[in-house]
C-alpha cells in the first residue's frame, strides 16, 4: 500500500506583542544590569538552569551581549537569550551568537531553546512597554511573570538613550515588588528629573494625589535640604537626601547601592491608586 504522506508541519503561531522602535546603544542598560547582578545574584547562583532573557533588545544586539557579560560575573555558566518580535532584527543579531548567547524570534510568550517547559530565571524588558497603553501593562506583567522559573525575576522599565537615567519595576511570580530610581548623579538637577523615565505603569500617575507624585515631591525637598553637601559631591548629597526619605517612605534593597545613585522603594508605596 502507498505510504500515507506525513502531515504538513503546523504554521508557527504569531509572536505576542508589537514591534518597538528598536532604539538601542552600547551600555545603555548598564545601571539596570549591575543592579540585577547585585540584587538577584543569589537567585542566579542557586538556579538549576541560569537562563535569562533580554526581551525586545532592539535593532542591535548590544544589550544582550552586555547582559551575558554582567551576569557571568556572578554565575559563570549563565546563559542569555535575546528575543525580538522583528525577524529582521533576529537575523541581524545571529552572527553575534556564541556559546551561552542565542537570538530567537518571539514576543511576550518568551520562547526559549531546549526542552519544552523551560523557564527563565530572569526576564529583562527595557524600553518595551513604554510604547504600549497603560491599561495593557498589567496583563503583560502577568503573562511574563507566569513564564518565570521559581525564584525568578522580571525587570521592566525605561531609560534615556545613553543610560544616564533609569526607572524600573522588579516583579516576582507573585507580582510587583519594588521600584528603583537610578541616575548618573553628575547630570541630575533634581530627583524629579527622573519622572520622564517612569515606566508605563507610573508615568501617567505623576500627578497630584498619586503616590509616585508625592514621592518625587518629597525627594526634591530632601535634595534641596541636602544642598550644602553638594560641596562634597553629588553622591554625598544624594545619600543624605535618600536618608531623609527613609523616614517616610519604605525603602528596600541593599543600602550600599545608594552610593551608585540608586534608591529602591517598595511597590505598594508607589502603586497607582484605583
Amino acid at each position: 500500500m502507498p505510504r500515507r504522506p506525513s502531515p504538513a508541519p503546523a504554521a508557527p503561531s504569531r509572536p505576542v506583542g508589537n514591534a518597538t522602535r528598536g532604539t538601542t546603544n552600547p551600555n545603555r542598560l548598564r545601571r539596570m544590569d549591575r543592579w540585577i547582578a547585585a540584587e538577584h545574584g543569589a537567585e542566579l547562583r542557586r538556579a538549576a538552569d541560569p537562563v535569562a532573557v533580554d526581551l525586545g533588545y532592539g535593532a542591535a544586539p548590544w544589550t544582550a551581549v552586555e547582559l551575558l557579560d554582567r551576569l557571568r560575573t556572578v554565575r559563570p555558566d549563565a546563559r542569555v537569550v535575546g528575543v525580538e518580535i522583528d525577524p529582521a532584527r533576529v537575523e541581524a543579531a545571529r552572527p553575534y551568537g556564541k556559546p551561552g548567547l542565542d537570538f530567537l524570534h518571539g514576543g511576550f510568550e518568551v520562547p526559549l531553546p531546549g526542552a519544552r517547559g523551560r523557564a527563565p530565571v530572569l526576564i529583562r524588558a527595557a524600553n518595551v512597554l513604554r510604547q504600549y497603553d497603560e491599561d495593557e501593562v498589567t496583563a503583560v506583567w502577568r503573562r511574563l511573570c507566569a513564564r518565570l522559573a521559581p525564584g525568578g525575576l522580571l525587570v521592566e522599565g525605561t531609560c534615556d538613550e545613553i543610560g544616564r537615567r533609569h526607572v524600573w519595576v522588579a516583579l516576582g511570580p507573585e507580582g510587583p515588588r519594588t521600584v528603583t530610581f537610578a541616575a548618573r548623579l553628575g547630570s541630575l538637577h533634581t530627583p524629579s528629573d527622573l519622572a520622564e523615565r517612569l515606566p508605563k505603569a507610573l508615568i501617567h500617575r505623576n500627578v497630584p494625589g498619586e503616590p509616585v507624585h508625592a514621592f518625587l515631591r518629597d525627594f526634591d525637598r530632601a535634595w534641596a535640604a541636602a544642598a550644602p553637601l553638594g560641596a562634597l559631591g553629588a553622591r554625598q548629597r544624594w545619600r543624605a537626601a535618600v536618608a531623609a526619605l527613609a523616614t517616610d517612605w519604605p525603602l528596600a534593597g541593599d543600602p550600599r547601592r545608594r552610593r551608585q545613585g540608586e534608591v529602591t522603594v517598595r511597590w505598594e508605596a508607589l502603586a497607582p491608586r484605583g
